[in-house]
């Protein structure tokens, strides 16, 4: 598995626009056809375009695994049928007034750590849509556990301040290694700045060698 930098919109926030599992990613409507075939490549997956709520902010809004995947309440009834379409995933929306789920949901195949604003019927659909155990935790003072936590089947990346207690529960419940790093020469929201599956790990540009090396640790051990 290697760890490739990758921009998108000239950018390096990368987790901001595309979401992926094993098989497939979901990236903008419009998407330049050199970069998603790039991408294809490293990550070793079918590229959907789509758009979720009528906007390009896919990693922002959607949360997905190798089993389902979650939409806001704000998605568009055809941006739904068409993932229920073409992909075999559960499809599930979340009626939550929380519609950036990417920020408020981290899930690998086995868990999901969410943010502690959801409710306890939010859990349960997530629990359900995505097929894992679903626990609600802070993470280093934020409610925003998507944000500053990112994970795969074996590793996970979380914000450099978290707790060294938390991040044994979390490593417990996502069943995976867990490091902490920043992304993109230091900034802490570590799922902004990163695309990863059990194949490849993909990385905002701006991302130094120190991070490099603390993403080997999370992911690559």
């Amino acid at each position: 598995m290697d760890i490739i930098k990758y921009d998108v919109y000239r950018g390096p926030n990368l987790g901001v626009y595309i979401t992926v599992n094993d098989s497939i990613g979901l990236v903008p409507m419009g998407f330049a056809k050199t970069k998603a075939d790039k991408l294809a490549k490293y990550l070793d997956i079918e590229i959907h375009h789509t758009a979720i709520a009528n906007t390009r902010l896919i990693g922002a809004l959607s949360v997905m695994n190798n089993k389902g995947v979650l939409l806001p309440n704000t998605a568009y009834q055809n941006e739904y049928d068409y993932l229920k379409a073409e992909t075999d995933l559960e499809v599930g929306v979340l009626d939550t007034k929380f519609n950036a789920l990417g920020n408020v949901i981290c899930a690998n195949d086995k868990g999901a750590v969410v943010s502690p604003w959801l409710s306890k019927q939010d859990c349960q659909t997530i629990s359900d849509v995505l097929g894992v155990e679903v626990i609600q935790k802070k993470i280093a003072g934020f409610n925003q556990t998507g944000v500053v936590l990112v994970a795969n089947a074996t590793g996970a990346a979380i914000h450099p301040e978290a707790d060294e207690e938390d991040m044994k529960t979390i490593a417990n419940v996502l069943g995976t290694n867990i490091e902490q790093s920043s992304i993109n020469n230091g900034i802490p929201y570590v799922s902004s700045g990163i695309l990863v599956n059990n194949h490849c790990v993909v990385v905002g540009s701006l991302t130094s060698g120190p991070e490099i090396m603390m993403l080997t640790r999370a992911f690559l051990n």
